[in-house]
């Protein structure tokens, strides 16, 4: 497993709690899992994705991630409406191992309150919580 000083944590996203990283581009909010999460996951084998179109309410869950040490609920870091999903994990689930804030994208929202956004961690804030983690 990476130490703190090895994980990606880009400025331009926000955290939850629960290790799902957003990020704002217009109205619209890109959703994936950490760099941490994936870390501590192992190799992913499979994710189960959500449906266009399905209402979620934030924390809710969205979808499964399952790696090779286990499997995980992945909750929603913001409400929305799923306008995208990233079909490249039906065939490449390790995308999120190789590039969780690039490729290993998950589901992008429309949101229904940006303000939720606001409300979610900074890098700062994060790292702060994963050093209390450690």
């Amino acid at each position: 497993m990476k130490e703190l000083d090895e994980l990606k944590l880009p400025d331009d996203v926000r955290y939850s709690t629960d290790h799902e990283w957003a990020r704002l581009e217009g109205n619209h909010i890109r959703v994936g899992i950490s760099d941490y999460a994936q870390d501590r996951l192992g190799d992913i084998t499979f994710v189960e994705l959500p449906e266009i179109g399905d209402i979620l309410h934030q924390g809710e869950e969205f979808g499964t991630v399952e790696s090779t040490k286990a499997a995980s609920e992945m909750l929603t870091p913001v409400s929305g409406t799923v306008v995208a999903v990233n079909n490249l994990l039906e065939e490449s689930p390790g995308s999120i191992n190789q590039d969780p804030y690039g490729r290993g994208w998950i589901i992008e929202v429309k949101a229904l309150d940006v303000s939720e956004y606001d409300d979610l961690m900074t890098k700062d804030d994060y790292r702060k919580m994963l050093e209390g983690t450690e």
